[in-house]
């Protein structure tokens, strides 16, 4: 069988509470386009029933797969591992909790469709319309985290950090073999390494809307973060191109 056009990467930890609507919203919206898809969602070594959930799904509609990341690693190596083990004309990441809802990809394939093989979701931008925001405090540290990813490394990006990315195949299978981060900062290490490598970046506005249960601490993994923003940035080009051994 030829390859789908699209392919959208499920991240998974622990999400029993939400992976089972997240699956029926995502068959919902495919089974209703004209486009070949597959959803692949990748659990990260998790301990509650999240696997069991996804394969009872899978196994009753076709299109769906898991793959069983064992141990927990960190939410960028299975992304990255959901990236380099799938094919498709594109690849899109979607986080579990669909903020961005899944009819904003339409966005990004009509962004694509202009020649950039690289289209993000992005928050802050006026035309984005955010129908629950997050709390003032998160909020806040996002903005000033985007400002010194800026700063420091993805130059006019507005938002690095939105769990919505769509990569033509071609060029995901050229970048994320040269992500080594396993956290949190695989977003603005991604987009960094496809920004050395030529893409080009298109950032999109899209309807976005807070869930609560957030895994990411803003102290713990935010400072997490910006010391792994220094170490790429003080690494320099060559070494950040070098392929994960």
């Amino acid at each position: 069988m030829s390859k789908p056009h699209l392919a959208v990467i499920v991240p998974a930890y622990n999400e029993e509470d939400r992976i089972a609507p997240t699956l029926a919203r995502l068959h919902e919206y495919f089974v209703a386009q004209k486009y070949t898809w597959k959803v692949v969602v990748v659990s990260d070594g998790s301990r509650d029933k999240t696997c069991e959930i996804v394969r009872a799904f899978a196994s009753g509609h076709p299109g769906f797969e898991l793959i069983d990341s064992q141990p927990n690693h960190g939410k960028g190596f299975v992304v990255r591992k959901g990236m380099m083990e799938t094919e498709a004309e594109w690849l899109l990441f979607s986080d579990a909790d669909l903020a961005a809802p899944i009819e904003e990809v339409e966005k990004l394939f009509i962004a694509v469709e202009k020649g950039p093989p690289i289209a993000i979701g992005s928050r802050p931008l006026k035309e984005s319309r955010l129908e629950v925001r997050q709390p003032w405090y998160r909020e806040l540290a996002g903005r000033t985290f985007n400002l010194v990813v800026q700063t420091l490394a993805v130059k006019g990006i507005k938002d690095t950090q939105c769990g919505f990315k769509l990569f033509r195949e071609d060029v995901a299978k050229d970048v994320f073999p040269r992500c080594k981060l396993d956290g949190y900062g695989f977003d603005f290490e991604a987009l960094l390494i496809a920004r050395d490598l030529g893409y080009e970046i298109a950032e999109i506005p899209i309807r976005w809307a807070h869930q609560e249960g957030s895994k990411v601490s803003m102290v713990r993994d935010g400072l997490r973060m910006i010391c792994e923003l220094f170490k790429l940035r003080l690494a320099g080009k060559r070494n950040r191109l070098k392929p994960r051994s």
